[in-house]
């Protein structure tokens, strides 16, 4: 019986700009760094790890991490003021959760996301 998801490890053809966009997001950096091959930040009880990649390696759409927030609404503006403009605003989903969508700058989707009950 698989019990949780340990990590999430992302690729980036620039470690230093995706480690300070993750940092703007409010996650906690526990290994790593801008000039590391890879680097894990703290997501819950869980993890989100960046791989460096070289610009040879593509990769298309693939999906979306959803990670739940307090408060999304917050962090979609605090995106905004640090000039990170997210894909859509929050709103709230028939599926019972408010949430909004964006792009990192190496093109993964994240959705961010508070159970509205």
């Amino acid at each position: 019986m698989i019990e949780c998801i340990s990590a999430i490890t992302l690729a980036t053809h620039d470690m230093s700009r995706a480690v300070r966009f993750y940092r703007m997001l409010g996650f906690e950096i526990i290994y790593g760094g801008g000039d590391a091959a890879f680097t894990s930040f703290r997501a819950g009880t869980s993890y989100l790890n960046l791989i460096a990649q070289p610009i040879q390696r593509e990769w298309s759409w693939w999906g979306r991490v959803i990670f739940y927030h307090s408060d999304v609404d917050s962090l979609h503006a605090s995106m905004i003021a640090a000039g990170y403009p997210p894909d859509t605003a929050p709103r709230d989903a028939e599926w019972g959760e408010r949430f909004f969508h964006v792009t990192d700058p190496d093109g993964h989707e994240l959705s961010f996301a508070k159970p509205l009950r």
